[in-house]
């Protein structure tokens, strides 16, 4: 199945369960007059909200590129992102605001138990829904997924607290925790919230992406073939689900056109199998000069103007450089 077609089917399922969970919740408000749940109510609003966001802007990212759009619509999923972020802030401000609220004039609860037991039905749902989201978003690169699901499992975190503070105050009577519990739940989504927005901003902005680009390093290193004598200037770009990498490529500077090509496609064949076939490469190959002897391991080569001294080890900093590699870099 089309990843974009799988990442819009999941998303419809996240925003369905969203819908249901809600509801829920607001019957449970209703028959325990809980603060605490009151505010898991209001936060479930923005996963409502989040989640038809979240299901425009994979619409709009499974759209396939055109003349105007010629890296194709993903970055839609960062823009969705952004706001999913910002509405968990606001989520966690109106919380606070309603605790202290209640705390200063607290509110007799009622009906705890059949409000544990929903509660506890929402919570279990949330976390198989957004495991699934996450599982999903991370195999085919959705940021809009991953933010909906980890979204989804900051609600059953901050719903499992709510519980024990009700269940503590149906053993204790203590009213006062259901404020209490409310405000620390509200700090957690929040930092969760934060998480999000600084991902989807970096993504906007083409930051690079470090724990990608080591694995890249790694699996480069790996698999290097003997004629690639050198790889530099490295860029890896996200649109969404598909990644646009570009690098440089050095061939001995004899290969004919079909040669050297057939190294770029050995080259791309090896990232598309690690990374999968969402990716587009572009790379530029380049004749390899006097001074790459010295780090070059085609030890056959009958055109060979010094001796071979060392191999480079790539790595995050030589691979990202815009400099063909000499023996300067070791």
């Amino acid at each position: 199945m089309d990843t974009g077609l799988e990442n819009l089917r999941t998303q419809r399922w996240v925003v369905t369960v969203a819908v249901i969970l809600f509801l829920l919740k607001i019957v449970a408000y209703f028959l325990t007059h809980s603060v605490a749940i009151l505010t898991d109510a209001l936060e479930s609003t923005v996963n409502v909200i989040a989640g038809f966001i979240g299901l425009y802007s994979l619409y709009v990212a499974a759209k396939p590129r055109d003349e105007d759009h010629p890296y194709g619509h993903g970055k839609a999923e960062f823009l969705s992102a952004a706001v999913e972020g910002t509405l968990i802030l606001i989520a966690g401000l109106i919380i606070i605001y309603e605790s202290v609220v209640s705390f200063i004039h607290p509110r007799e609860l009622a009906k705890l138990d059949s409000g544990i037991i929903l509660v506890a039905i929402t919570a279990l749902i949330n976390f198989v829904v957004g495991s699934i989201s996450i599982k999903k978003g991370k195999r085919n690169n959705s940021l809009a997924l991953v933010a909906s699901g980890k979204h989804l499992q900051s609600d059953t975190w901050s719903t499992l607290a709510i519980i024990i503070g009700l269940i503590l105050i149906r053993f204790t009577g203590l009213v006062w925790l259901d404020s209490v519990m409310a405000i620390l739940m509200a700090l957690f989504i929040m930092f969760t919230g934060y998480g999000i927005l600084r991902k989807s901003l970096a993504g906007i902005m083409d930051e690079a992406d470090k724990e990608l680009l080591q694995k890249m390093v790694e699996v480069l290193n790996a698999n290097r073939r003997t004629n690639w004598i050198d790889l530099h200037n490295l860029r890896v770009i996200k649109y969404g689900g598909q990644l646009h990498i570009d690098c440089h490529l050095t061939v001995p500077w004899y290969f004919n056109v079909n040669e050297a090509h057939q190294e770029v496609d050995e080259l791309t064949n090896l990232i598309r199998r690690e990374f999968g076939d969402s990716i587009e490469m572009a790379v530029h190959v380049d004749g390899c000069m006097d001074f790459s002897c010295s780090i070059c391991q085609r030890f056959e080569c009958t055109v060979r103007q010094h001796e071979f001294v060392a191999r480079v080890q790539w790595d995050l900093k030589n691979l990202l450089s815009d400099r063909k590699h000499s023996l300067e870099v070791l």
